[in-house]
């Protein structure tokens, strides 16, 4: 793996530098938005994102979930992609001891109601309990089946989530270090509830063109500026690490 940027940081890099770089600064709390994409800027092929990923990404995308107090996506994309519970291997539950984490990393969904199903396997195939981050526009039943399924189910906001309050909720549990999966419509509420701190992209080295979207989606934002921390290369794939906020501000 090689580093391009910044450029007085040029080289290879290491695995403890890679921990560095996809860890999370100490703060209360942090939200990383990770994504890959094509050249061309597609967010899945056939509807899935796997098939943009290749085994660069797979090196270093995992690191943002295995150094994370909570990994956070939207209900739409769990079930896409069908996620389950995290199940740390060995070595990582290694590195979540030797980084002072949680041996297991929760997986908290964001929905609105019917996009969640009863008790989809990212409620029952976990080691630890996954948090719904709802609102009260959820059926009041569904919500019971979420609770019933095992989740620990948080209303946060009338007819749509909260996500200030959601980002502060998982925090006040101790769950400040927030890898968020999307999808796109998560991205672009949390950037338009200004909760988002770094975007994690990678770029990978193919053309797809056709009708898929783009990483952010939903309602117009002014532009926003991004400064760019770091750019690593390897087999014609780039990994970007973006932040929101100007570090030298």
């Amino acid at each position: 793996m090689h580093r391009i940027w910044p450029p007085e940081a040029a080289g290879e890099v290491d695995q403890h530098e890679l921990e560095r770089l996809y860890g999370y600064p100490d703060r209360e709390k942090w939200v990383a938005v990770n994504f890959v994409s094509s050249a061309d800027g597609a967010v899945h092929i056939s509807g899935r994102s796997r098939g943009l990923s290749n085994p660069v990404d797979r090196e270093v995308y995992p690191l943002g979930s295995n150094l994370a107090d909570v990994v956070l996506v939207g209900s739409s994309t769990a079930i896409t992609e069908e996620f389950t519970g995290v199940k740390p291997s060995a070595e990582v539950a290694e590195l979540r001891a030797r980084h002072g984490l949680a041996p297991v990393p929760p997986i908290a969904i964001v929905t609105s109601g019917q996009s969640l199903p009863p008790a989809p396997p990212v409620l029952t195939d976990v080691l630890t309990p996954t948090i719904v981050l709802t609102c009260s526009a959820a059926p009041a039943e569904r919500r019971r089946a979420w609770a019933e399924a095992g989740a620990e189910v948080e209303l946060l906001g009338d007819g749509e989530v909260d996500l200030v309050g959601a980002v502060d909720a998982l925090a006040a549990r101790g769950l400040g270090r927030i890898h968020c999966d999307g999808g796109p419509e998560l991205f672009g509420a949390m950037l338009r509830a200004g909760v988002v701190d770094e975007l994690r992209l990678t770029l990978s080295p193919l053309l797809v063109s056709g009708t898929a979207g783009r990483i952010a989606s939903g309602m117009h934002l002014e532009p926003e500026r991004l400064h760019l921390a770091s750019v690593l290369a390897e087999d014609d794939t780039l990994l970007l690490r973006y932040l929101l906020t100007n570090p030298a501000s």
